[in-house]
């Protein structure tokens, strides 16, 4: 059996995640259909991370086991054949046994998207959280910045996977503003279930005059979710960045 790694992207407007789901259309799913008719087999087929429904990815790594024979090179046009418009695989390779996309990933990055203007813009849609009122990305670049480090961030996670730890490591955090557009960027080595929308959440209550970005420190320290901000609308996160070993599945 050969282990093969996918890189891919895909839409997530129409599914409820990456995650098979038992009565719900799932990424995982849809695109294990499409291996399966185009290597014949197709096991054990492993993502990255889960992602929620409505949640995005511009770059995303999964792998899967076949005895397929068909060339690596011939797999994406291939599985991009029976795949719906919204799932796209860029590039495939043949890798180690022992790689697995979820565990031999070493680092995330997630984009956060927020369309800032007083006019809605149709083509934003499910794309990025619609926010009429103005936004000062200074104010929000310095709450973000405060969850750089390592930390117990039990306080911005929803109650969902349980996990053995929920103390993780934020490498970088912030907000840039391209015309109506800002973007909240975040690294680590982990994510928590909701950790990035609810990040999102409590900068955008620094934003409003809710909380300062002194105060994070301490909300963190709390592990009291109910003192940080809300967790916003799945439609503006993305996947974004991926960190591997095996620089071919980077991006």
């Amino acid at each position: 059996m050969r282990n093969i790694a996918l890189k891919l992207m895909y839409n997530g407007t129409a599914y409820h995640g990456w995650q098979v789901q038992k009565n719900a259309v799932s990424v995982a799913e849809t695109l294990q259909k499409a291996l399966v008719r185009v290597c014949g087999d197709a096991e054990k087929l492993t993502g990255c991370g889960r992602t929620d429904a409505g949640v995005h990815a511009e770059h995303y790594v999964a792998n899967f086991r076949t005895g397929s024979r068909i060339p690596v090179e011939r797999l994406p046009f291939a599985v991009n054949t029976h795949t719906p418009e919204d799932i796209a695989v860029s590039a495939a390779y043949e890798v180690p046994d022992g790689f697995n996309a979820i565990g031999s990933c070493r680092k995330k990055e997630y984009t956060y998207r927020i369309y800032n203007s007083h006019v809605k813009n149709p083509f934003y849609v499910n794309r990025a959280y619609f926010y009429p009122k103005h936004l000062d990305e200074a104010v929000m670049d310095r709450a973000a910045r405060a969850f750089e480090g390592t930390h117990d961030f039990r306080a911005v996670r929803s109650v969902g996977t349980e996990t053995r730890t929920t103390v993780r490591t934020i490498y970088y955090c912030y907000v840039n503003r391209s015309g109506d557009l800002l973007e909240l960027r975040v690294c680590a080595d982990g994510f928590l279930y909701n950790m990035v929308r609810a990040i999102t959440g409590t900068v955008l209550y620094a934003a409003e005059g809710k909380l300062a970005a002194g105060d994070i420190p301490r909300i963190l320290a709390s592990g009291n979710r109910t003192l940080a901000g809300p967790t916003v609308p799945p439609g503006g996160l993305y996947l974004t960045k991926l960190w591997y070993e095996d620089e071919r599945l980077n991006g």
